[in-house]
């Protein structure tokens, strides 16, 4: 875990120290309120990281970003932009979040049973838009899930978000009012498993049952990896007969908060630097940005594409790829807050994929032979399978034992040995690696 506590600094603009860097923030939109880029002085040469935005000349929250600093930036010379690509792909720009409000109004008019919203919990601007069409179409809005209620909560307190009084109700009340008259503000976009909205359409969230007349609008889009469970999430939708809307079928519900290959390539004709670098994307993304790059004028020895461990070196010098850094993950127990080692986590993996068989035998000390049947408990098999292992095995370790028939001198070769019989007995029978935990009782 962390061995020191994370220093919080409050920041109200103008510059900040951190050793021999100075760091200044420019206000950038994005979906995330209050989203900054960082620019950064150092002893070698100027940085610019950008690493989430976009160009929204009309934001929901009236907050535009400042183009004047990011050119006063690139005045100053930037050694090197590292840069958002995760939309690279995409041409034109990403439209703007006010384009999204219309829609999120008539379709809650159009909607004769309740209303479902799902996006990521901190896009505030975004939960905004939903409100203040909840208000004017005169619907009580309930939110759902512990992300969305806590982000909920911090937008409330600092100003960002305003419920009319009477307006927010709690599940409890849900029953108190006629399905046309709410609108549920949900977590679980991504298909989470455990998640507000699973729990909703599999029919295990007691106060809310999802039906016909109801609409679920996906107000955002799958991150990379998360289709497959987000496609799922739809298609039990689909199975209970509600509408579901989501980016496939209708791009008036969500805009990205990443600008597309404009909003890239105008970043890198505003901050004018020497080397691109881009981050916050795949690899494909960082190809595309680089080709948009190309583009820009930029040599490829200008382009840093980099794998996750691959040391930049920049200098006075010039700039070039360094050392590669071996990257592992670091698994934390969450109730000690140690690190996980590696032969739990081989553990793990195993009782997860083959199961887990604890054999406890009684073993007599004088003769070394077992008292009466082995007892043994299999998990991760099948009933008919655990009944024929137990039976079988129990047979075999007793077979095993009698071909020597001593005094027990050694009771840890006694344990290796029910272990190793058990072992091969289980695989050749099964064709399966379960962990085997042998127990001997001496008796």
């Amino acid at each position: 875990g962390l061995t020191q506590r994370v220093q919080k600094v409050e920041f109200n603009g103008g510059e900040l120290k951190v050793g021999s860097f100075t760091i200044s923030f420019i206000r950038i939109t994005h979906s995330v309120p209050d989203t900054a880029n960082i620019f950064i002085k150092t002893p070698v040469g100027n940085f610019y990281h950008g690493s989430d935005f976009k160009f929204d000349l009309t934001p929901y929250d009236g907050k535009k970003t400042e183009f004047k600093k990011i050119s006063q930036a690139g005045d100053q010379g930037i050694l090197c932009l590292l840069s958002d690509s995760l939309r690279a792909e995409k041409p034109g720009r990403t439209p703007s979040e006010s384009k999204l409000t219309l829609s999120f109004e008539k379709a809650m008019e159009e909607t004769e049973g309740k209303f479902l919203v799902t996006t990521y919990s901190s896009n505030i601007s975004r939960l905004n838009q939903v409100i203040h069409a909840a208000m004017k179409l005169n619907r009580k809005i309930c939110f759902i899930g512990r992300s969305v209620i806590k982000c909920k909560e911090i937008a409330q307190n600092i100003g960002y978000m305003n419920v009319p009084k009477g307006m927010e109700i709690e599940v409890k009340d849900l029953r108190n009012f006629k399905d046309k008259d709410l609108v549920l503000v949900v977590a679980g976009s991504q298909g989470q498993e455990n998640s507000a909205l699973t729990r909703i359409v599999s029919d295990e969230f007691r106060e809310i049952k999802l039906k016909s007349q109801d609409t679920v609008v996906f107000s955002s889009e799958a991150i990379p990896g998360n289709e497959i469970s987000v496609n799922s999430l739809i298609d039990e939708i689909a199975k209970k007969g509600a509408r579901a809307i989501y980016s496939e079928v209708s791009e008036d519900f969500h805009v990205s908060g990443h600008g597309a290959s404009e909003d890239l390539m105008l970043m890198m004709s505003l901050v004018r630097p020497q080397n691109v670098m881009p981050i916050g994307g795949t690899y494909r993304h960082m190809v595309a940005y680089k080709a948009l790059a190309k583009k820009q004028g930029f040599k490829d020895e200008n382009i840093f594409v980099a794998d996750n461990g691959q040391e930049i070196v920049f200098s006075k010098n010039g700039s070039h790829f360094g050392r590669r850094i071996n990257l592992k993950n670091v698994f934390v127990d969450q109730i000690s807050g140690e690190e996980v080692e590696s032969f739990v986590l081989m553990d793990r993996q195993k009782i997860a994929k083959e199961g887990v068989v604890v054999v406890i035998c009684e073993v007599e000390a004088e003769s070394g032979q077992i008292v009466d049947n082995p007892n043994i408990i299999a998990r991760g098999f099948s009933s008919q399978d655990a009944q024929d292992l137990s039976k079988k095995l129990s047979s075999e370790l007793k077979t095993a034992l009698s071909r020597k028939k001593q005094p027990v001198t050694n009771w840890i070769y006694i344990r290796r040995l029910i272990g190793e019989v058990s072992e091969k007995h289980i695989f050749k029978a099964f064709r399966k690696h379960p962990m085997v935990l042998p127990i001997v009782i001496e008796v």
